[in-house]
């Protein structure tokens, strides 16, 4: 495309292309955004360096017109959009780029690389951190997906609530906070249990975490609080039925003294069975599986669509796809969370080529991330999750929902709309 259009000379032609969701995964109510940062960085990483250029040239990829261009490449245009932590629906543009045809072409992949991901993997974690009701959250995926997305993905579930991750390297990388736990191999190292709590303990003190399910139960809890007395920081739970073998192991733990000791349990959880332990006695949740690969939906199903471009004559026009099931609605778009007067959102209101008018109650969503090639729009992990934990707070209550159902709120659209809302749920009928 990028070789075409440098030859026809429309390469150089001002366009708008916008990042979105045409809908949400099945049963979803709400999505989350996650990865705006690592995609600016991504982005002032994007260059074509020689070996590159030498490589498209000796393939015979490109022209040498085209890998000309491609050498001196830097993005040199503006984008806005939504920021990490945010609340997204169908039709939200996540994402508005705004520059030559041959600047924006090219960030297609990479934009929708990590917005897939990060995004999937947060919205995951929300619903996560929501039925968790306050108790934390630990990210243990690590070991379930690519080693690079695991960095990515306890990145993500930070931002969506979770207090700490088990990956070192996104700790360092980002300075999210980190904790972990012992594993079985450990207790089966040693001659016996006893041996094995004796030497975790005397290592990391008694506010460690110790693995109590590796042969029987009540002995293991038994001999921890022998081990350490009433100050033992926690036990874990890596299998069997939670529910119940948490209030047995609070029971004893209490009997025993142990009244401030906490309950973490593991075991390949989900949003769901969170939800079901709300009732039970446990005071933390270790999660992998199931968060780092979106909890059944690994991907947003965002795509990036070309919306304005400019025409022959220097104009501004509106394009958009016509074909079945992937319409698109053409024109720039703008975005802000329609409120009620209690805060809590109602609609999802999307202006095609002019801003929509603030009732007073309203929320701007699309803010500057890059203006003239200059990124502008950095947040730190703990505002991001801030954030999130702030606008969830705007959904109805029904957008925690756990079944089958529609957005929380409705996409509604204003301005120069020549279609139908594509977006709209569609009919059981």
């Amino acid at each position: 495309m990028l070789q075409a259009a440098l030859a026809d000379g429309t390469a150089h032609r001002r366009s708008v292309f916008e990042l979105f969701a045409r809908r949400l995964p099945d049963g979803r109510r709400y999505g989350v955004v996650a990865g705006v940062n690592r995609l600016l960085d991504a982005l002032e990483r994007f260059r074509f360096d020689a070996a590159t250029v030498e490589f498209l040239r000796e393939r015979g990829v490109v022209d040498q017109a085209t890998c000309d261009w491609l050498a001196g490449y830097r993005f040199s245009g503006d984008i806005s959009g939504y920021a990490d932590g945010e609340i997204f629906f169908p039709g939200s543009p996540v994402l508005v780029v705004e520059s030559s045809f041959a600047e924006a072409v090219l960030l297609e992949t990479v934009f929708l690389s990590i917005l897939n991901h990060d995004s999937a993997v947060a919205s995951a974690a929300s619903r996560m951190t929501w039925w968790a009701g306050g108790r934390p959250c630990i990210e243990m995926g690590s070991r379930r997906t690519h080693e690079e997305a695991a960095v990515a993905s306890a990145l993500a579930a930070y931002i969506a609530g979770f207090a700490t991750t088990s990956n070192l390297e996104a700790a360092r990388r980002f300075g999210i906070p980190s904790a972990g736990t012992a594993a079985h191999s450990f207790t089966l190292l040693h001659d016996t249990e006893r041996d094995a709590f004796v030497s975790q303990v005397d290592a990391l003190g008694k506010g460690t975490t110790l693995l109590v399910d590796t042969y029987d139960l009540t002995e293991a809890v038994r001999t921890a609080i022998e081990v350490t007395g009433t100050e033992l920081g926690a036990v874990r739970l890596d299998s069997g039925d939670l529910p119940s073998l948490a209030g047995q192991v609070r029971e004893q733990l209490d009997a025993l003294g142990a009244t401030k000791t906490r309950i973490i349990v593991t075991s390949d959880l989900d949003e769901y069975q969170i939800a079901a332990l709300a009732p039970a006695s446990v005071d933390g949740y270790g999660v992998g599986t199931s968060l780092v690969t979106g909890s059944g939906y690994p991907t947003c199903g965002f795509v990036y669509k070309l919306v304005a471009r400019e025409d022959g004559d220097g104009t501004m026009v509106p394009v958009a796809k016509k074909s079945p099931d992937k319409i698109s609605i053409g024109g720039r778009k703008y975005a802000l969370r329609r409120r009620n007067r209690l805060g809590v959102a109602e609609a999802e209101v999307i202006g095609v080529g002019e801003a929509p008018v603030d009732d007073g109650d309203d929320r701007v969503l699309l803010r500057s991330l890059v203006e003239s090639g200059k990124i502008v729009g950095r947040t730190t992990p703990e505002e991001s999750q801030a954030h999130h934990l702030k606008v969830r707070d705007e959904l109805p209550r029904s957008a925690s929902q756990l079944s089958r159902g529609e957005p929380a709120i409705p996409t509604d659209y204003t301005g120069d709309l020549n279609t139908r809302n594509p977006y709209a749920p569609r009919s059981t009928m």
